[in-house]
């Protein structure tokens, strides 16, 4: 058993930032660690039921909290399954809506804000950890692309399969910047480790990061910076990537490195995989440049991160999970 399991002195606190179907799968492992966890969140979807609800109730969208609430759960398995039901396309009026969702949009409602709602739900969930939205507000997602055209909202960026040079984000009332609660800061300022990613580079981590006083947070922190490299390429996104160009565009969004250490899965995607996609969305394996990862001043570990299920490409969470424990046990942290 690792010596960080058995250590009674405080847990180390590890904040997970990011978005989309990656960051629960990392969340549900090292919650079986001895650890503090925070999963930070992503607030710029604007498609699907989320996107929905969104609109009409003016909440920040549910659906990442929602997956980042349900495996961060103690419940049994059959709440967890009732909680992320989604209504059938059949049903007019409830069509596409998670049950999750739903719940999240009236606690919002009814407590006056998505922090009191999400703690409130977070103790009826038995959620171990801390879920934090990166906003208290529903943000937009623009992106401009290299032939200087630009684009507002996160679904309809990768439509236009252009080159990304630069994305930021917006309030609603684009009169205001967009800031980072007290809570999300202090839980950067006193993290050991923050965990970027898994999840689409350009629409759910760097919303976050694009977050001006959450940026400057992660840049400021003591902590190490972990990112998980994305496996394969995104239609619309980050067709050609390689893992470099990956950091290489997450250290020009916040104008100087930051990124300590990247996890790269060097397992080989098996053919009939790529470009297989029912959606078209995942297509090449991203390739490998550790030299210029090096150049970046990032330690790389690679390692067999891969886990190919349901037709897809997925990491596995328990690998990074056990990965990123071993890093802090490595680092020899003040506590142990």
């Amino acid at each position: 058993m690792s010596e960080l399991i058995k250590s009674k002195k405080r847990q180390h606190k590890i904040v997970v930032l990011g978005g989309g179907t990656g960051l629960p799968v990392i969340l549900k492992q090292l919650k079986q660690y001895n650890v503090d966890l925070t999963a930070i969140v992503t607030v710029a979807d604007d498609g699907g039921s989320s996107g929905v609800i969104r609109d009409y109730v003016n909440i920040i969208p549910p659906g990442d909290i929602r997956n980042c609430m349900n495996a961060l759960s103690d419940l049994p398995d059959i709440y967890k399954e009732i909680f992320q039901y989604r209504f059938d396309s059949s049903d007019d009026f409830f069509s596409g809506h998670a049950i999750g969702n739903l719940v999240i949009a009236a606690l919002a409602e009814m407590k006056g804000s998505i922090f009191d709602a999400v703690r409130l739900l977070s103790t009826m969930m038995q959620v171990k950890g801390k879920i934090f939205a990166a906003a208290e507000e529903p943000l937009t997602l623009y992106a401009k692309f290299d032939d200087g055209h630009i684009v507002k909202g996160e679904s309809k960026i990768a439509e236009h399969r252009k080159k990304i040079e630069h994305v930021w984000v917006k309030p609603l009332d684009e009169s205001r910047e967009a800031v980072a609660s007290r809570d999300v800061l202090r839980a950067i300022s006193d993290a050991d480790v923050i965990v970027i990613g898994p999840g689409s580079l350009y629409t759910s981590i760097l919303p976050n990061l694009m977050i001006s006083n959450l940026g400057q947070a992660v840049l400021n922190a003591k902590a190490e910076v972990v990112y998980i490299c994305n496996i394969m390429t995104q239609l619309g996104e980050t067709e050609n990537f390689s893992d470099a160009d990956h950091v290489k565009v997450l250290h020009e969004h916040l104008n100087q490195p930051f990124i300590n250490t990247v996890l790269v899965n060097t397992e080989e995607v098996p053919s009939e995989y790529l470009n297989q996609q029912a959606d078209e969305e995942y297509l090449f394996q991203v390739r490998h440049d550790f030299q210029s990862l090096r150049d970046e001043n990032c330690r790389v570990i690679s390692a067999d991160f891969l886990n190919l299920k349901e037709g897809g490409v997925y990491h596995d969470g328990e690998k990074v999970a056990s990965e990123i424990i071993n890093l802090m046990s490595s680092m020899r942290l003040n506590t142990l």
